[in-house]
């Protein structure tokens, strides 16, 4: 017998329906991201010397953000901000191996979706700092250990299973990182690339040569640590070489990365998915003959960002906006999970960008990276704005940088040596201050003013986070 329903409870049935509503419309959310990839390495870019059919696909059904930039040019970090929210140099997470402040362990991107209902799986490379995952840790079921080899197979059987909640989906390669090997002359872990006829190599690119402006401090850097930067003695034909293998590798991550979007395919998931695809920073590839990475150019902070939405809106967008794929991606996935954010994060969620898919949507004036080299105690910063890129380092000859992003993203011409354009450097100038005084980023050394004419403020936001 049907009990009679009171005009209470029918009164409350269409917020009991709104509720439920609202929780089985958040989207799942797939994150899948590269190690070592810079943004123009896919032929989507407009890269003639490669050919990426499956992140070509995700740029034909989603949004490509052609000015993303990575928080910290360095993996450890870089993963840092992304999971956690936070500035790396702001929370002690400068630089590789660095163990994860007890304070964030609780606060992770992981947690704090799954804490808003959702499942939560995490497969191949973590490097915070252990380089898998620890299952049930972090919010993350661990679905494959740190390798390329079978990362996919298992993304494609997590995505086959009927859920009960919506799910956040990590993938995480190690290529194109496996360039750090052939630098060095090694085996690549994944399987080695055929040695090709010169004459099949990439041309070097037209930012080969060095500014006569550049940071001196760069050429430093190479030359105390030889394991990382092993290239000071690469001829030209070195450099084409090195440019065919990280582009083979680039080939070899999207052919793995073709698996999952076909899974995605085969469940009839992009009704309700939110597809993101990125890395944690780029690589030199011979840009004024640097490799690795660690520096500020462009071709190693400027890294691929694609979103493809649900029902794949707004498919075949290219947009503008200044993105962080550190810290603004950990604002966007609480937004699009209703997850709470931290008081620590710092990011700007992109989510109405994406959806509005215009232009015109204003996000931010700026946007900032961070580096501490690897294996060193170098440090820099870099602003970049609509028009201007700013990067200063913490020492050395010519560690004032500036570039016209509209006409030279080649980074040939440094504006600082131009008076005529001293009201952009100090407009620049002022932007980092405030930044490093608000983040509470330490200066180099006690009482030293990194940035060149300010003064040191004093903030406590951020001053006891990590002890």
């Amino acid at each position: 017998m049907i009990k009679e329903i009171s005009m209470k409870h029918l009164a409350c049935l269409p917020l009991l329906c709104s509720s439920i509503a609202s929780a089985t419309d958040r989207p799942n959310i797939i994150y899948i991201f590269t190690d070592q990839h810079t943004a123009t390495a896919m032929s989507c870019a407009g890269n003639p010397d490669l050919h990426t059919p499956n992140l070509d696909r995700l740029a034909k059904a989603g949004i490509l953000f052609n000015n993303a930039y990575c928080t910290a040019p360095l993996s450890g970090p870089s993963r840092g901000a992304m999971f956690t929210g936070c500035y790396p140099d702001a929370v002690g997470l400068s630089v590789n191996s660095t163990p994860m402040p007890n304070f964030l362990q609780t606060q992770t991107l992981g947690t704090l979706v799954k804490e808003a209902g959702y499942d939560c799986a995490y497969g191949g490379k973590w490097h915070l700092p252990e380089l898998d995952v620890p299952d049930k840790e972090y919010g993350f079921d661990q679905i494959h250990h740190h390798s390329d080899d079978g990362l996919a197979e298992a993304c494609a059987e997590y995505l086959s299973r009927k859920h009960k909640k919506p799910f956040f989906l990590v993938a995480s390669y190690d290529n194109p990182h496996n360039i750090c090997e052939y630098a060095r002359s090694q085996n690549f872990p994944y399987g080695n690339i055929d040695i090709p006829d010169i004459r099949d190599c990439p041309g070097l690119p037209a930012n080969f040569a060095k500014n006569p402006y550049d940071a001196d401090v760069i050429e430093s850097e190479r030359t105390n640590n030889y394991n990382v930067y092993p290239t000071a003695h690469f001829t030209p034909e070195d450099w084409r070489m090195y440019r065919y293998n990280y582009y083979r590798l680039v080939e070899k991550v999207d052919k793995e990365i073709g698996k999952i979007i076909d899974a995605i395919d085969k469940n009839n998931l992009w009704e309700n998915t939110v597809v993101i695809f990125s890395s944690d920073h780029g690589d030199g590839i011979g840009a004024h003959h640097w490799n690795q990475k660690s520096a500020l150019y462009e071709e190693i902070v400027n890294i691929p960002f694609i979103v493809t939405l649900p029902g794949k809106k707004h498919a075949g967008t290219v947009l503008p906006q200044l993105i962080s794929n550190g810290v603004d991606f950990f604002a966007t996935v609480c937004d699009w999970t209703g997850a709470k954010m931290p008081k620590e994060a710092a990011g700007k969620s992109f989510r109405k960008i994406a959806e509005e898919g215009n232009s015109q949507t204003p996000h931010q004036e700026y946007i900032i990276t961070e580096t501490r080299f690897d294996g060193s105690k170098t440090r820099g910063w870099m602003v970049r704005s609509e028009r201007y890129k700013y990067v200063l380092y913490d020492k050395g000859r010519h560690r004032e940088q500036l570039f016209d992003m509209q006409n030279d993203r080649g980074e040939m011409r440094n504006l600082v040596m131009e008076n005529a354009y001293n009201q952009e450097l100090q407009k620049m100038r002022d932007i980092l201050e405030k930044w490093m005084n608000t983040y509470n980023i330490h200066p180099t050394r006690p009482k030293l003013h990194d940035v060149p004419g300010k003064k040191l403020q004093s903030t406590t936001r951020y001053k006891t986070a990590y002890k």
